[in-house]
């Protein structure tokens, strides 16, 4: 089931970033005491009750400065508001009510998703929280008090983000067609990808960077199958705003990805993976998804012998926490291996949804653990009594062992390939969980 995205969005300076720490239960954002220190959107899984979320913290809206930094903040904040299911609209108490609220006020309105007004810094309930109801004039919604500083009146606010979700059976019922998140930096060429796809000009396709600004579904059938294309794009490029358009990327491939079974990560040929794509990839990676690494524009490429398998080392280099991945090497313009997608996409389906037996699961470990013995620490050997998946979408292995402690990390990296040798799963990431028990039970 994907999780709802829930966007913190306001004026600067008003608590966001220290709200989303409190929230996000670690120190993500940058907090200080300047207005526009929080410069791009960040994002981390929440849990609340029974519910779990994706938050995303945003930089300051301004809504009439001229500033680059901040006229880029708000370009930021738009995306958003945009890919948010809930916004949290933050406001300050010590500040009170001011025009430029109601400028950020409009703005959400228009957007047309559920709201919830919070105010911050009400850091004495007996003596602030008369002053929150000021902000009943912007005219959306009761105001909810909180401290972000000192955690209180976090209950009520969650409360109410929570009652925007969906329910749980709505979300189930979900058209179960395989669904395909195609991500990546601006101006790869995804839009173009999905046009020959469906063969039509399904999306705009500019030499601009971000000319889709919205995440678009698109089904495609082939060979009699159906299969749904998400789009998922930057920020239209600014001739003033350059260096950081690039990031714009990564909160709508958060929210595609949640909702996706299988994601393609579309990475220029021509200018090669870089630092940005494996951000990028982190996002799939650390959800569990089936991942396919799609080399557009490969037919612009010079090559020699050489030139594909260099491509692939310097991928693997750069997506090292990555190398289950599927990688083919496709032209969106021409067409060039477009079919072996679709082969791609349904054998990686495949193996995220694959169950191994407990019985031949624990022949491959005895195995392994026979060529390579257990690491040892103090005289002390770890000993794995036994192994059993227990979850797919991804593959996930309970090993039980005699002590916690003594499995290494390295260790566990040899089991998984040693699974993978033997049952594939390319394409999709394992999750390997230790459980400790003695020796008597």
């Amino acid at each position: 089931m994907s999780k709802a995205v829930v966007a913190v969005v306001g004026r600067p300076n008003v608590g966001k970033s220290t709200l989303f720490n409190a929230l996000a239960g670690e120190r993500i954002s940058i907090v200080e005491d300047t207005p526009g220190v929080t410069r791009d959107r960040i994002y981390a899984d929440v849990s609340w009750l029974d519910h779990e979320f994706t938050m995303i913290d945003t930089g300051g809206i301004e809504p009439d400065s001229s500033d680059i930094i901040l006229s880029q903040m708000r370009e930021q904040a738009q995306i958003a508001i945009d890919t948010a299911d809930v916004i949290i609209f933050m406001t300050d108490v010590r500040q009170g009510l001011v025009d430029a609220d109601a400028k950020v006020a409009d703005m959400l309105r228009r957007s047309k998703k559920p709201i919830v007004l919070v105010v911050n810094k009400v850091d004495d309930f007996d003596k602030h929280v008369m002053d929150s109801y000021e902000f009943y004039n912007l005219g959306i919604g009761d105001p909810h008090p909180i401290s972000a500083a000192g955690k209180l009146g976090f209950g009520d606010m969650l409360d109410a983000v929570i009652a925007h979700f969906p329910e749980p059976d709505i979300l189930d019922q979900e058209d179960d067609t395989p669904r395909i998140a195609v991500i990546g930096k601006p101006n790869v060429g995804k839009s173009s990808l999905i046009n020959r796809l469906c063969g039509k000009q399904r999306l705009i396709v500019s030499d601009i960077a971000g000319t889709t600004r919205d995440a678009v579904d698109t089904r495609v059938r082939f060979n009699k199958k159906d299969y749904i294309f998400v789009d998922t794009a930057g920020l239209r490029r600014k001739s003033r705003i350059q260096g950081d358009i690039e990031r714009y990327s990564i909160v709508r491939a958060v929210a595609a990805v949640e909702k996706a079974d299988v994601v393609v990560l579309v990475i220029d040929g021509e200018e090669g993976v870089s630092e940005q794509d494996a951000k990028i990839a982190g996002i799939a990676h650390e959800r569990g998804k089936a991942v396919i690494i799609a080399v557009n524009k490969w037919d612009a490429v010079e090559k020699d012998n050489h030139t594909m398998s260099d491509q692939i080392d310097r991928i693997h280099k750069t997506l090292s926490f990555m190398l289950y991945a599927r990688i083919i090497f496709i032209s969106a313009l021409t067409g060039q291996r477009l079919g072996q997608l679709y082969e791609a996409i349904d054998q990686v389906i495949a193996a995220s949804t694959m169950r191994v037996g407990t019985g031949v699961l624990n022949e491959i470990v005895a195995e392994a653990v026979a060529m390579q013995q257990p690491p040892t620490d103090k005289g002390k050997r770890l000993k794995i009594f036994y192994v059993t998946q227990v979850a797919v979408k991804p593959p996930t292995f309970v090993v039980f062992v005699n002590d916690q402690k003594l499995m290494h990390f390295s260790y566990v990296r040899y089991l998984e390939n040693q699974i993978r040798q033997n049952f594939g799963f390319e394409g999709t990431p394992l999750r390997m969980i230790t459980r400790q028990r003695d020796d008597k039970s």
